[in-house]
Parts: C-alpha cells; structure tokens; sequence
C-alpha cells in the first residue's frame, strides 16, 4: 500500500508524533513486563491521535501454532488477525492450510515486512496485510480471529464480536473478554517470551452463538 508523503512544512509535527508514539511504546513496555500474563502484544489503533494502544513484540512461534490449533484452522477457513505484527500468524495459516488469511496493523514497517515475509514464504497470494483501524475494519467475511491486544481494546471489540455469524471462533492471547466467559482455555509454556514474570502463555477460545454468547455487555 503506497503511503501518503508529508509535505514539508508538515516535517516537525510529523518527527514530533513519531517521537510520541516511541515514548508511548516505551511507556506501554514498561508497564507491561510487570504484569503476570503479559509477553508480546500486537498494535491497535484505538485514539483519534494515532497513538499506539499495545505495543508489538515477536509472538513466539509455539504460541502462534497453539492458538491455531485452539482455532481449530482448517481449510476452507478464512482467518482475520487483528494486530498482526511481523505477519506470523497469518503466514503459518496460508503455508499450512492453504487458506486465505489477512492481518491488520497500523504500522507501515510492519506491514512491509510482514508482505516480504509472505512473499518468501510462497503465500503472498493468500497472505494480505492491510493498514487500518481494528475498529472500523470489516470483520463479518472471518471464520477466525485471532487477537493478542489489551483487556480495554478486548471489550471495545466485544459487542462486534458478539454479533459475527455463529460459528466464528476467537482466539485471544492472554486477555480475556470480561464477563464473557472463553468455552475453553488453554496453557502454553512459551520459554522464548521476552515480556511477563512468567513463561507460559493463556489461550481462550470463543465460538460465536455458543453457550457463552448470550451474556451481553455490562
């Protein structure tokens, strides 16, 4: 995706946000390696400003290949990763089942290299990375999303999430979805996590029209 180019009279305000969204990605590390679940979180837009809600750190692969597994990915699956990084979740998908998967970012280096990673990788036909705003993105045309973002963003997205076609199943990576209760949770040790106390990851699958989708949001 070709990106607009600041014109140069633009050129302080624009180092100035960039200056701001490294502060704030420092700020959200910080405060995130003291908390027991947390490893590596994908990005979200969520403020007018364009501030980064979540910070990115490398989900480890056994992590990635758990959550899929909890998915139960298959072919014919169409899989939506909201905050999806260096593109891994996607990429795994479209290599092992051929499906059609697409990740969602905000950040531009991320989204090139996530594009270079598929196209090595032989999937860029069936793996796509769009710059765009989580919240405002279509999620009706996903049979799976996966998400690692924050227990705020989570129930922001919950009402949406509720509403997809029955069937769609969630995977979060460690935030749950409030009063939401998950249909099932799962451990993963995850020894390669560079953020947290502990070395394991909690996985939680929903399965949209199950038995947990009738409690709305309080």
């Amino acid at each position: 995706m070709n990106q607009p180019v600041e014109p140069p009279s633009d050129t302080g305000q624009g180092a100035h946000r960039r200056a701001s969204r490294r502060a704030h990605r420092r700020a959200c590390l910080t405060a995130l390696a003291a908390l027991p679940w947390i490893a590596q979180a994908p990005r979200a837009r969520a403020q007018s400003d364009g501030s980064l809600d979540v910070p990115f750190v490398t989900t480890p692969q056994n992590v990635v290949d758990a959550m899929l597994a909890l998915a139960g990915v298959g072919p014919g699956d169409r899989l939506l990763d909201l905050g999806s990084g260096d593109g891994r979740i996607v990429i795994t998908a479209a290599q092992r089942w051929g499906i059609e998967a697409t990740g969602v970012e905000i950040d531009p280096a991320l989204i090139e290299r996530a594009r270079a990673e598929a196209q090595r990788a032989g999937v860029a036909h069936r793996a796509q990375f769009i710059e765009a705003d989580l919240f405002k993105v279509d999620l009706t045309q996903a049979t799976v999303i996966t998400m690692y973002l924050l227990p705020d963003v989570n129930l922001l997205l919950r009402p949406r999430l509720q509403q997809l076609r029955p069937g769609t199943r969630l995977v979060s990576h460690d935030w749950d979805m409030g009063d939401w209760e998950p249909d099932r949770t799962v451990l993963v040790d995850a020894p390669d996590k560079i953020v947290g106390l502990r070395k394991q990851s909690r996985l939680m699958l929903w399965t949209v029209g199950g038995p947990q989708s009738a409690r709305p949001m309080r």
